[in-house]
């Protein structure tokens, strides 16, 4: 089998952990049953070698395979080609666990229902917003309920276009997190309550030109950016020539920026112009999620 997980940008501005869009940047891994145990590892990650003997996909695969009936003791050869690059806020931890629950239930002859492989990924990442688009496709809001995910998707538009800003630095999301206040004001809970609820309609309603209007945080962003300062200008050069979103991916260090497909090519010369050491890269929007073969 081959399966495709695709790279996710999560929060969107005020949607913490709630809001979550999926982009046409895939890992592919291919796992078939063999007589000895064998990984080979092509893209991001590939020079570490230890990722060979601690590997987070195959044993999150191997725990749902074998609790699926599966022998325990049976020998695969999974090769991997890592396009996500990690700890930049593009959801490579996300793909990891949606992809090895997804190949378990299919490499176990079982189907592949997308609900329930998204409720089994909630135990090993306790927050959705990177998980349910990467299972889903396009935009997705979801809430938890106990071990549960409720999702509501909707598809973009072919002519709204991913023009992400990826810094070398990584940003884990770990110690991201750790650095953000432990309590916010009525005020701010109220903006994001507010401008969440106007972004997911605004997808829903596929109201592109008021996303700008809707996608302001105070919860997250501005402490996350601290970091990397130059983000900031990212946002200013973005927006200064013509996208309609500019947010944090996740939590960094990735900038999202969304755009008519008119304005994607001249937004991305501006900022390969002004930031040379970022790598610039226009995705189209991922419908689908997941996709096994």
């Amino acid at each position: 089998m081959i399966i495709k997980i695709p790279a996710t940008s999560a929060n969107l501005g005020p949607g913490f952990d709630a809001l979550g869009l999926s982009l046409e940047l895939f890992n592919e891994v291919e796992i078939c049953e063999n007589s000895f145990h064998c990984i080979s590892l092509n893209g991001y990650g590939s020079e570490k070698a230890w990722l060979k003997k601690n590997n987070a996909f195959l044993n999150i695969f191997r725990e749902i395979y074998t609790k699926l009936g599966g022998n325990p003791n049976q020998n695969f050869k999974i090769s991997f080609q890592n396009n996500i690059p990690f700890s930049r806020g593009l959801g490579s931890s996300s793909a990891v666990i949606v992809g090895a629950i997804a190949a378990a239930y299919y490499m176990r002859g079982f189907s592949v229902d997308r609900g329930k492989i998204l409720n089994l990924a909630l135990e090993y990442e306790n927050h959705p917003d990177n998980i349910a688009p990467a299972t889903y496709g396009g935009f997705v809001s979801s809430i938890t309920s106990g071990k549960n995910v409720y999702s509501q998707k909707c598809e973009i538009d072919a002519d709204i276009k991913a023009i992400v800003v990826i810094p070398d630095t990584p940003m884990p999301t770990n110690e991201s997190r750790g650095k953000l206040p432990k309590s916010f004001t009525i005020k701010d809970c109220v903006s994001n309550l507010s401008h969440a609820a106007f972004l997911t309609a605004c997808f829903m309603k596929k109201d592109y030109d008021s996303l700008r209007l809707a996608c302001v945080d105070k919860m997250h962003e501005e402490v996350r950016m601290s970091a990397l300062p130059e983000l900031f200008s990212v946002r200013e050069v973005a927006y200064a020539n013509g996208a309609i979103m500019s947010s944090l991916s996740g939590s960094g260090s990735t900038f999202l920026n969304l755009a008519h497909a008119s304005d994607a090519q001249k937004i991305k010369n501006a900022l390969v112009d002004k930031f040379k050491n970022f790598k610039v890269e226009i995705l189209n929007i991922d419908n689908n999620g997941f996709n096994i073969s």
